[in-house]
């Protein structure tokens, strides 16, 4: 069993937890995520590692409560426990000096940014950090990723925070003003990935996406995760999670994430009705 050591709401139905778990902490990297059950008959999800602590031994998860697995853990205290995780799995990101990098995070996707940003920065590259979201409540890890970024640009679609517009005005930005950007990621939610390809594709700029296809066994033997990248198809969970942005075929994948829109919702329906009111979440 996984203990929660600490829990925190970070945003409308957003939250962070810590949880113990000693052997994935001691080999996680960048870029890397895990599969999680809350009981022993429960579904498998996939979540990015945010950070992690050697010395504790834990892991921090950020999530959305957004179908009945997520909307569970959210209702979870100090002191409960996931009943397994395993990982840490994925191939971690590659970590170099690349000169000036462009890191574009959207909704919990900046959770899977931070790691991943704090180690270029280590790797001695120039950070541009571009945020996005909705309105300034949903902008997270704001404070965190500006501390490991040489420069920060917020987008948010209302204008309450930073620019108004979309990460990839930002990114627009960036280059106008003369900044040449050896290499770029974003991570968000899979439109925002797909124009931010787009884009990066446009001004010239390499760029990797971190996809999150339905997942099931997380070791490449289920397929569920298959996507297509170029002309040849790929599992996010060992061959990825990161991709080149530009080979990605964008409007199969997002087919196949509405693929069981109809049973995600019935699950959920189903659980709150077992559990009660839960729009406090």
């Amino acid at each position: 069993m996984f203990e929660i050591t600490s829990k925190e709401k970070i945003a409308t139905k957003e939250y962070e937890i810590w949880v113990k778990a000693p052997k994935v902490a001691s080999h996680a990297k960048p870029g890397q995520f895990v599969v999680i059950r809350t009981s022993p008959n429960g579904e498998r999800i996939p979540l990015t590692i945010a950070d992690f602590n050697t010395e504790k031994g834990e892991i921090r998860l950020i999530f959305q409560a957004v179908g009945k697995t997520t909307y569970e853990m959210a209702t979870m205290k100090v002191g409960d426990s996931l009943q397994d995780i395993a990982g840490p799995l994925g191939r971690p990101s590659e970590i170099k000096k690349y000169g000036t990098v462009m890191m574009i995070g959207g909704g919990v996707g900046i959770a899977a940014i931070l790691p991943i940003l704090k180690a270029l920065k280590d790797a001695g590259n120039k950070v541009i950090t571009i945020l996005g979201g909705r309105s300034a409540d949903l902008v997270i890890l704001k404070d965190e990723c500006e501390r490991f970024s040489d420069e920060l640009l917020v987008t948010t679609d209302d204008g309450s925070m930073g620019m108004k517009g979309v990460v990839t005005d930002g990114m627009k930005e960036v280059v106008k003003r003369g900044e040449k950007i050896d290499q770029a990621w974003s991570i968000g939610p899979t439109v925002m990935m797909k124009f931010s390809a787009y884009t990066a594709k446009e001004l010239g700029i390499p760029i990797f996406v971190s996809l999150n296809p339905i997942m099931v066994d997380g070791t490449g033997m289920c397929g569920a995760c298959r996507v297509t990248v170029g002309k040849n198809i790929r599992f996010a969970c060992v061959d990825g999670p990161e991709f080149d942005g530009y080979e990605v075929n964008w409007d199969e994948l997002m087919n196949r994430l509405r693929q069981y829109k109809d049973q995600e919702k019935i699950s959920l329906e189903n659980y709150i009705a077992k559990v009660g009111d839960l729009s406090w979440l």
